[in-house]
C-alpha cells in the first residue's frame, strides 16, 4: 500500500505538469504518466487485496493509455524536412 501512495504522489506531480505544461507534448506525457501509474497502482492493489478482477481492469487501462498516446501522435504528426512531399498518411 505504501508503494501505491508513492505512485499516487507521482500522479499529483503529473497533474501540475498538465496544468502548467508549456506544450501539448508535455501535457500528453503527463497523461501517459497517469495511465502508467494508474495501471501500477491497480496492480499493486490487486496483489495487496487479492482481487483478481483488478488485473482485468489494469489490462483495460493499459490498452486505453496506449490507444490515447497513439491517437495523440497521429493527430499531431507534422511532416519533417525529409517528408515534405508526403501527404502525412501512415
Amino acid at each position: 500500500m505504501v508503494f501505491a501512495l508513492v505512485l499516487l504522489f507521482a500522479v499529483v506531480a503529473g497533474l501540475v505538469r498538465i496544468l502548467k505544461g508549456p506544450t501539448a507534448a508535455d501535457r500528453m506525457l503527463a497523461a501517459q504518466l497517469f495511465g502508467t501509474c494508474g495501471v501500477a497502482i491497480i496492480l499493486l492493489l490487486a496483489k495487496g487485496l487479492d482481487a483478481v478482477v483488478l488485473l482485468d481492469v489494469a489490462l483495460v487501462f493499459a490498452l486505453l493509455t496506449a490507444l490515447a498516446t497513439t491517437t495523440f501522435v497521429r493527430r499531431t504528426w507534422y511532416a519533417g524536412p525529409e517528408e515534405e512531399g508526403s501527404d502525412g498518411e501512415f
